[in-house]
């Protein structure tokens, strides 16, 4: 019997499998292709995971209490749950549980408590369904001291793209938005390890052609994607909506189709397929891109006894969809000459502090240096954001 172990996003595409439910990426099936027509109708189990959320978690206790969801319109015939030391490994230790009542071969809340061995431990879930379609999604568990690195040996990246204008064809030029742009990806790079990219002067085009790119990228879990804008801004009073102003953007543009709207915007960078983003714009009327106009403040939560790695992965649980703009639905300053405006001036601040003792850099730490500022910087989640998220720059 031939079976295929592929990526499920990859091979769905061109299958009748009903894939659109699955909310992790570490899911993958198995099929058996020799039978065309059962092949034809196949639907694969879905494997929701409750705890834990992230692919890669931190824990001081061996004891560890694992929670996960199982749906599949064709019923379940077995689900397996199987400890390794790493995903190829072998196995350290099974469970088989075949779901007993109709309900529960459509859908099975699973609670276990399982032992962990010191150091690495795959938690792997198979779900197999009666037409014999598998479903297979794992989570990373490290304990004890054994199984903690430094955050900068984790397996993670961030990247940078930063979109600020000076120059406008229609509309007044600006004297700071580009050099605050270079001093705040120089910070980025140099203090924090960032792969930045600086797109100066772009047109609408030139914009959102450089999302497009973030947004066909491949991230691991514990990736980030900083974004920023710098330049004008205009608030549009009859369609209710905000806008950044491009290089191109017309003065006098009753449509509004020469700028680029906050709702696209924020649909955009929601679908970027990275778990953990953070948006920061110094335009006017930033604070529009929030279409309540509220501003939220982040509660820092410090672990004194936690490492830096397991601070970066509890922080990093939650996928994170935020924002922060250095004003409401009003006009900001763009400062003096050569001085940076006054939001990039304390972001600048905030970076350069390098996080204080425990070098990371968090969104309540940020909002710190910039909550003064007059008018009021405004911060907030769109999109996905899952309550508890955060956003961290780890110096390197």
């Amino acid at each position: 019997m031939k079976k295929l172990l592929a990526l499920l996003v990859g091979i769905a595409a061109g299958f009748n499998l009903s894939a659109q439910n699955v909310s992790t990426r570490t899911n993958e099936f198995q099929v058996d292709f020799s039978d065309p027509k059962k092949l034809a109708n196949a639907v694969i189990p879905v494997i929701n995971w409750i705890t834990p959320t992230a692919e890669s978690n931190y824990t001081g206790e061996q004891k560890y209490k694992i929670k996960f969801e199982i749906e599949s319109s064709t019923p379940l015939k077995n689900i397996q749950i199987t400890i390794k030391e790493a995903p190829e490994s072998a196995s350290r230790g099974m469970i088989n549980i075949q779901p007993a009542t109709e309900e529960e071969k459509h859908k099975s809340v699973i609670e276990k408590s399982i032992t962990l061995m010191d150091g690495n431990n795959v938690v792997e879930i198979i779900a197999e369904n009666m037409d014999g379609v598998k479903t297979v999604s794992q989570r990373t568990i490290r304990v004890g001291t054994t199984g903690l690195a430094d955050a900068s040996k984790l397996d993670r990246t961030d990247y940078a793209v930063l979109f600020t204008t000076n120059d406008y064809d229609h509309w007044p030029d600006l004297t700071n938005p580009v050099n605050d742009g270079r001093m705040i990806a120089e910070e980025l790079k140099k203090n924090y390890g960032y792969k930045v990219e600086v797109v100066e002067g772009g047109t609408q085009s030139d914009i959102l052609k450089k999302l497009r790119e973030y947004a066909e990228r491949k991230y691991k879990p514990l990736d980030q994607v900083f974004i920023f804008f710098a330049g004008h801004g205009q608030f549009d009073q009859t369609f209710g909506e905000g806008f950044v102003v491009t290089k191109e953007s017309q003065a006098n543009d009753d449509a509004k189709t020469t700028y680029l709207s906050h709702n696209r915007l924020r649909s955009i960078i929601n679908n970027i397929p990275c778990e953990h983003i953070f948006l920061a714009m110094d335009v006017c009327f930033g604070g529009t891109f929030d279409q309540a106009i509220a501003h939220r403040g982040v509660d820092e939560e410090v672990y004194k006894e936690a490492s830096q790695a397991e601070m970066v992965t509890r922080k990093l649980t939650y996928k994170t969809r935020r924002y922060l703009t250095s004003g409401g639905k009003e006009y900001v300053p763009d400062g003096r000459p050569g001085m940076n405006s006054p939001f990039a001036r304390k972001l600048l601040e905030a970076l350069r502090s390098r996080g204080g003792k425990d070098a990371l850099l968090t969104l309540g730490e940020i909002n710190t240096f910039v909550e003064a500022l007059k008018p009021q910087p405004r911060a907030g989640e769109f999109g996905d954001n899952a309550p508890g998220s955060d956003f961290i720059f780890v110096i390197k």
